[in-house]
């Protein structure tokens, strides 16, 4: 189930959330946890070892932080908890990744040898990666002592499995929201605000996201070896905006859900489209995941304070896991590789001429993040190669043909959509929204783009949230 279905929309949220309001605060954890778990079952009823991996998750790491906090070998019990939770990670998103791998290399430097090594496919379990690292920056700081053990599995499991910020993020600590899992911030005015947020939300991804996609589908159905460079540059133009809008959208959705239930979840994007940088791009963009990297990996190793050698190495480490994090292939590993360099580059000198200089800050951020998209779309690198052909045809490649006019027929269809979508990552929209939205005039307006997103989700123009695989 998902955000932008009808089933959440019209079944789902209306009789979870009349039970919720209904039922007295000791039982409304209890019910959280029964709703997610249906939340998430609805989408791999077909595959119950998730469902069972799924549920003992929490109980494991449950029994895990109780053993860390006696301080009785403690490091060794914070160790099995790690194994544990990145070893399914690992299983289930690498394992054939580094198989394949080798097996390649293999072929390249042994043609004969023969060998053969087993291939591993499996389907990715919904939210693995979201789900994991919260559990493990909860048995960390519980390592730590920055926060007590849970004593009670259901409520662990509640904040584990909590349906509005399961499968997409934003990633929420246990610290950060202990409080709220006993005394919830439930009044009318939050619900209010929640329900405008979620509609919001769900305005960007399905009357956004999901439409101006459709110029890079329709990019890739024409083929890449036969676009012209206009139509080239609008096609990944479209998608660093479907992308953007598809994220932002769902952690709008999260956060109004959140307080709906009573709680404050952490914003996930502040403008990144208008940074001057790339640095200023990546604090500004999937925040909680920038913040998890930097509190449980990049500070642990030393952060910043051991030199400017080790401070590069440590980013190193950085972006190499979080090009990794976002999907088990090569093109994900060059993606983070090539934005570690960008960042060393503006960390020694760039940044410094670039904050000087807004417009050229703006320009320079602008090409810097389309077309590292490129390379975060693009999974086989032949074709990742000839995009970049297309952008750039000074380059060197082959011949190639060209569809005449296929930028003026799809610009035509999609420019619109691409100017309100410019328009929409500006500071613009989201202030007058802040301003506008507990007037009578916000309130229509947000009714139309509610009942609009439900008329496309009911012709089936829908497309799943893009997330969802990493």
């Amino acid at each position: 189930m998902v955000f932008s279905s009808l089933e959440f929309l019209f079944a789902f949220v209306p009789a979870f959330f009349v039970l919720y309001f209904l039922l007295p605060q000791r039982f409304r954890n209890a019910l959280l946890l029964l709703g997610s778990l249906i939340f998430y079952a609805y989408g791999t009823w077909d595959q119950p070892l998730y469902i069972l991996l799924f549920l003992a998750s929490a109980a494991v790491n449950w029994f895990v932080g109780l053993c860390i906090a006696r301080r009785r070998h403690p490091r060794l019990w914070l160790t099995v908890g790690l194994i544990y939770d990145f070893g399914w990670l690992f299983v289930f998103k690498y394992a054939n990744f580094m198989f394949s791998s080798v097996q390649s290399l293999l072929d390249s430097l042994i043609p004969s040898s023969g060998i053969t090594l087993p291939g591993v496919e499996l389907v990715l379990p919904i939210g693995i990666s979201f789900y994991t690292f919260q559990i493990v920056s909860y048995i960390i700081d519980v390592y730590r002592r920055t926060t007590a053990a849970e004593r009670s599995v259901l409520k662990l499991s509640a904040y584990l499995y909590m349906f509005p910020q399961l499968i997409a993020g934003p990633i929420v600590t246990y610290s950060s929201i202990r409080d709220q899992m006993d005394k919830p911030n439930i009044s009318f005015s939050r619900v209010d605000e929640g329900l405008k947020d979620f509609t919001y939300g769900l305005g960007l991804k399905v009357l956004l996201a999901n439409r101006i996609g459709g110029l890079w589908a329709d990019v890739g159905d024409f083929g890449f070896d036969c676009i012209s460079t206009p139509l080239a540059w609008l096609g990944i133009i479209a998608f660093s905006m479907q992308l953007y809008f598809d994220f932002y959208g769902y952690s709008l959705m999260a956060v109004g859900l959140g307080k709906m239930l009573g709680f404050d979840f952490p914003h996930n994007f502040r403008h990144p489209y208008t940074a001057k940088s790339m640095t200023e791009f990546w604090r500004r963009w999937h925040i909680t995941l920038g913040s998890w990297f930097r509190e449980y990996v990049y500070i642990p190793l030393g952060g910043n304070r051991k030199g400017t050698l080790f401070t590069i190495g440590n980013m190193l480490v950085v972006w190499a896991f979080t090009g990794l994090w976002h999907g088990a292939s090569w093109n994900f590993v060059l993606w983070g590789l090539s934005l570690f360099v960008l960042l060393v580059l503006e960390k020694l000198f760039l940044k410094r001429w670039l904050d000087r200089i807004p417009l050229l800050g703006h320009t320079y951020m602008f090409f810097a993040v389309t077309l590292t998209w490129l390379i975060f779309a693009v999974t086989d690198f032949s074709q990742m190669a000839m995009y970049f052909e297309r952008l750039f045809p000074f380059l060197p490649g082959e011949p190639f043909m060209l569809v005449e006019g296929d930028w003026l027929t799809l610009g035509k269809q999609y420019g619109g959509l691409l100017l309100v979508g410019m328009l929409f990552c500006t500071k613009l929209p989201e202030r007058l929204y802040d301003r506008f939205k507990n007037t009578f005039i916000g309130t229509v307006v947000l009714l139309a783009v509610f009942w609009g997103s439900a008329y496309y989700l009911y012709l089936g123009l829908n497309d799943p949230f893009l997330y969802f695989r990493f």
